[in-house]
């Protein structure tokens, strides 16, 4: 009796000790980016924490909505998705171009490859919570809002608004748009505005102000870069400390596959700019 009492105890540990192993290996490897995947983004809310991973095969499967393997990104379910997400935040869109001074259209060109490398990242997210609902995720507080804005971005974004001798200063009219209130718990504040899924307005604004501020950037080297999508949105994606001004730009950034094509994020988000869809809900 004793034997076997003496055999479970050691079972007991064994095991304790298993699960224990087990949580920090996988604390450890959180911390030091082992199980990150390429593009891939964990959603805030506790249902994206599970990541789910695709081959490539089995993802283009299920992207194209005539159902083939391959197929040009305005022809994916993911693009769906995004599309009626975009058309739902029409107004607050346009407000928030209307109050920083940039196209509409190219807030909405950075959105479009954040939330569709989100959509191909997360697929059984994407299929059980967004796709039914055609509305945008509100990533996590490594990439925040709809447009996927890290935190030190976020903060950048704020320091150029505030200082006149930055070479991204967009203006003095621009920084209240982003005030904090005495007292406030300024990072609290930070996640909150940039993950509020019910309304995207601070998401939009910090974005709008990244491309005010960039733009400000290179135009003080002599290069108008504001109609220029691919060079903004790939900008956006790369951050702040890659922006060097010159006069040959081409799209890049990380690679977003799907509808089984790779697109680079800046091609991606030009591709939208310059294509018909969604001409009616943002002309420019």
């Amino acid at each position: 009796m004793r034997k076997n009492l003496r055999l479970v105890g050691i079972a007991i540990i064994l095991m304790f000790a298993l699960i224990g192993f087990i949580f920090s290996f996988v604390f450890v490897g959180m911390q030091f980016g082992i199980f990150n995947v390429r593009g891939s983004i964990n959603a805030r809310n506790d249902f994206f924490a599970t990541s789910s991973s695709n081959t490539r095969t089995g993802q283009d499967e299920r992207s194209c909505t005539n159902g083939a393997t391959i197929c040009n990104w305005n022809e994916t379910r993911e693009w769906q998705v995004v599309s009626g997400g975009l058309t739902k935040d029409k107004q607050i869109i346009e407000d928030t171009a209307k109050d920083v001074g940039v196209s509409p259209r190219l807030i909405a060109a950075i959105v479009v490859p954040e939330q569709t490398r989100f959509f191909t990242a997360e697929r059984e997210v994407f299929k059980r919570y967004f796709e039914p609902l055609k509305i945008l995720g509100s990533l996590s507080k490594f990439s925040l809002g709809v447009s996927g804005i890290k935190q030190d971005t976020a903060l950048e974004i704020e320091q150029y608004a505030n200082d006149p001798t930055s070479p991204f200063y967009p203006g003095p009219e621009y920084a209240p748009l982003i005030a904090y209130a005495p007292g406030e718990d300024h990072d609290k504040t930070l996640y909150d505005r940039l993950t509020d899924p019910k309304n995207h307005r601070y998401s939009y604004l910090y974005t709008a102000l990244f491309i005010k501020e960039i733009a400000a950037q290179w135009k003080r080297s002599g290069f108008d870069i504001e109609k220029d999508p691919g060079t903004i949105v790939t900008l956006f994606n790369i951050g702040f400390k890659h922006s060097t001004p010159h006069d040959h730009p081409t799209p890049g950034g990380a690679i977003i596959t799907t509808g089984g094509r790779d697109y680079t994020y800046g091609e991606l988000g030009k591709a939208f700019f310059d294509s018909t869809e969604l001409r009616d809900i943002f002309p420019n």
